[in-house]
């Protein structure tokens, strides 16, 4: 059988966008962010403070979102996350070397800030595994 975790973090080195929803007083919000994410599933972005997402975040600092890894039928691979989301201070050279590695970005604006998602749930669409029976972790 295949550890659900190590597939977990097969769909977030094969992912791309996560889809961030987050929910304040005009209702619920999406926003694609690139990310990166380390050993204990944390999933990592840069923004401005000032966009939507990140101010309904500091308010309701429950979040959602999903990464898709592949899209082909049959061998579909996707996450769907639910955690609590968090602004972080100062400079993160590591997170900013992974993502640099990832889309060649730069962090070269002061005013963007990073953020966390420490996850408290992850559903795993892993078709070759486990055709459309989702897999849940909780942490």
């Amino acid at each position: 059988m295949a550890n659900v975790r190590e597939l977990i973090k097969e769909v977030l080195k094969e992912g791309f966008i996560l889809n961030l929803a987050t929910h304040d007083e005009g209702g619920v919000w999406v926003a694609p962010v690139t990310y990166v994410f380390d050993d204990d599933f944390n999933l990592y972005w840069i923004s401005f403070p000032e966009v939507r997402h990140s101010k309904a975040l500091v308010i309701k600092p429950e979040v959602a979102g999903n990464i898709v890894a592949n899209h082909k039928p049959g061998v579909e691979r996707a996450l769907q996350i639910y955690g609590i989301a968090e602004a972080l201070t100062g400079n993160q050279p590591e997170l900013e070397e992974k993502l640099h590695a990832k889309n060649g970005s730069q962090f070269l604006s002061q005013e963007r800030r990073w953020y966390k998602l420490t996850p408290k749930k992850i559903g795993l669409t892993h078709n070759e595994y486990f055709g459309y029976d989702r897999q849940e972790v909780e942490f």
